[in-house]
């Protein structure tokens, strides 16, 4: 782990010179790379020198006990401050096994929400709308923002699907587990008899593709405009604006139609299209990494039931952790940092048990 550090600090010493060259100072885009790595690094770096001072303290201070042997007090003082130490040592020490863990490629991306309506009919649609909100509300806490590429609303409030772009510094890191099926156990409204239903709903957390990572071929699109609609069929545009993009090689299809301007829609059905393609090379890799494998807890497994939203007893469950709270109001307003974290911390002392 030390050498490690080391060339950590000497890559940080390296590209802070970088960053005063007057000629890097001029290349912007290189510019802000470097200085975007520099942060990064810098997270590493300060804990670390931290570290080395406390491993020399603690080794000054041991060297003080030995040679203290016929001054009581002095000995005393040298012990209590080598406990200290050595708890601080052993702190830091965690702290930046956690640091030197492979990060995540896609954890500073912005993402493709997809929340999908499942079994439950109507109720389903509406507890699909409720889970947006939910995230919206959290996007709004972080103050990233929201902006719906797609929606399906049902005349009731509720939504068949929703696909919304979110943009915000770590968005993808932060819900990347909410990948998979939520389940809902509440009275309808329309249930005269008092009866719990069951529910579901999927939800997708996609990072946003860049352009550099995905080369689309134009040649193996096929794209069809058409007249958008609202619920129930009824025309909400008097214009072929709608668009539908078909990914010839796997079949993938998108369709956008929020907005009034055709080419608007395009752009946001592509946006769509990149990051779907982008997931599925991603599973694909990981799949063959996990062949044979448990599946790690959050893994994103879409036919995995991950967590349970019980009304009746205000409870709210993910099933991949064992985690239970008794504030459901408070998290379906987007009161989401503990759930959010609980996942975090799980996944972060798996991967150390690996990384040991």
């Amino acid at each position: 782990m030390l050498e490690k550090l080391k060339e950590i600090e000497e890559k940080y010493e390296k590209i802070t010179g970088q960053m005063s060259d007057p000629r890097v100072i001029a290349d912007q885009k290189a510019f802000q790379k470097l200085a975007r790595e520099h942060a990064r690094l810098s997270e590493i770096i300060e804990p670390y020198r931290e570290y080395r001072k406390v491993t020399e303290g603690l080794a000054s201070a041991e060297k003080i006990y030995e040679e203290s042997k016929d001054d009581a007090d002095m000995r005393e003082m040298a012990a209590l401050e080598m406990d200290d130490l050595r708890d601080m040592e052993a702190t830091l020490k965690e702290q930046l096994k956690k640091l030197l863990l492979p990060r995540d490629p896609n954890d500073e991306k912005n993402i493709l929400l997809e929340i999908r309506a499942g079994t439950g009919g109507e109720e389903a649609a509406l507890f699909a709308a409720d889970l947006f909100r939910m995230y919206s509300r959290y996007a709004e806490t972080r103050g990233w923002r929201v902006e719906v590429m797609n929606s399906h609303p049902t005349g009731v409030g509720g939504l068949k699907e929703i696909i919304a772009l979110i943009e915000g510094k770590g968005a993808y890191s932060r819900l990347k587990y909410e990948s998979g099926v939520h389940r809902v156990q509440r009275i309808p409204a329309t249930e005269s008899g008092g009866r719990i239903h069951t529910s579901a709903v999927t939800v997708a957390v996609l990072p946003e593709a860049e352009d550099v990572e995905l080369q689309i071929n134009p040649n193996d699109l096929k794209i069809d405009v058409f007249r958008s609609s609202g619920p129930g069929g009824q025309s909400v545009n008097t214009t072929d604006s709608a668009v539908r993009i078909t990914y010839n090689p796997t079949g993938v299809v998108v369709i956008c139609q929020d907005e009034k301007s055709q080419l608007k829609n395009k752009t946001k059905a592509m946006k769509v299209l990149r990051a779907r393609l982008l997931d599925q090379a991603r599973r694909a890799q990981e799949d063959a990494i996990a062949k044979n494998r448990k599946s790690q807890v959050g893994s994103g497994d879409r036919s995995e039931r991950i967590r349970t939203y019980n009304f009746p007893q205000n409870r709210v469950t993910d099933h991949r952790i064992g985690l239970t709270l008794h504030r459901l109001e408070a998290i379906l307003e987007g009161d989401l940092d503990e759930t959010v974290e609980a996942l975090t911390t799980t996944m972060q002392a798996e991967a150390l048990r690996n990384y040991e």
